[in-house]
């Protein structure tokens, strides 16, 4: 599934709900059903700069294709980090480094996270293009 299928399959999962309360319940539903890292990558290397909580984020390259894994201490940027993670993972180091991410703006993601939570979904998604431009190497 091509990363705009995906951000579209994001969109219609948030356009069912009515308010922002239902739209965090759900983000944090998707962070707890991210599948859980190795203990081993909640190190240093691994936590991501910027954010408020801790993120951890690790990348592997896989006949060419990039995995994500990741977690967080806290339930909303675990739930922001999963929906990078499914959006992301699977695909080409290039189709990574080159996507947009319109989802983010087409769900409101942005302007309803507080200013250091934005900063940290900007943290997150600088890492993640920085781990595919690591593969493109």
């Amino acid at each position: 599934m091509s990363i705009a299928a995906k951000e579209a399959e994001i969109v219609e999962e948030f356009e069912m709900f009515e308010d922002w309360t239902e739209k965090y319940e759900y983000l944090i539903d998707l962070g707890r059903a991210l599948p859980l890292i190795d203990e081993g990558l909640k190190t240093e290397e691994y936590l991501i700069k910027g954010c408020q909580s801790q993120v951890w984020l690790n990348a592997e390259l896989k006949e060419g294709k990039v995995f994500y894994k990741a977690d967080s201490d806290a339930q909303i940027p675990k739930g922001i980090v999963s929906l990078l993670v499914r959006v992301m993972s699977d695909e080409t180091p290039e189709e990574i480094v080159h996507t947009e991410l319109s989802f983010i703006d087409q769900i409101g993601l942005k302007e309803h996270l507080s200013p250091t939570r934005s900063n940290g979904l900007v943290s997150m998604i600088k890492q993640m293009k920085i781990y595919a431009l690591a593969f493109q190497l």
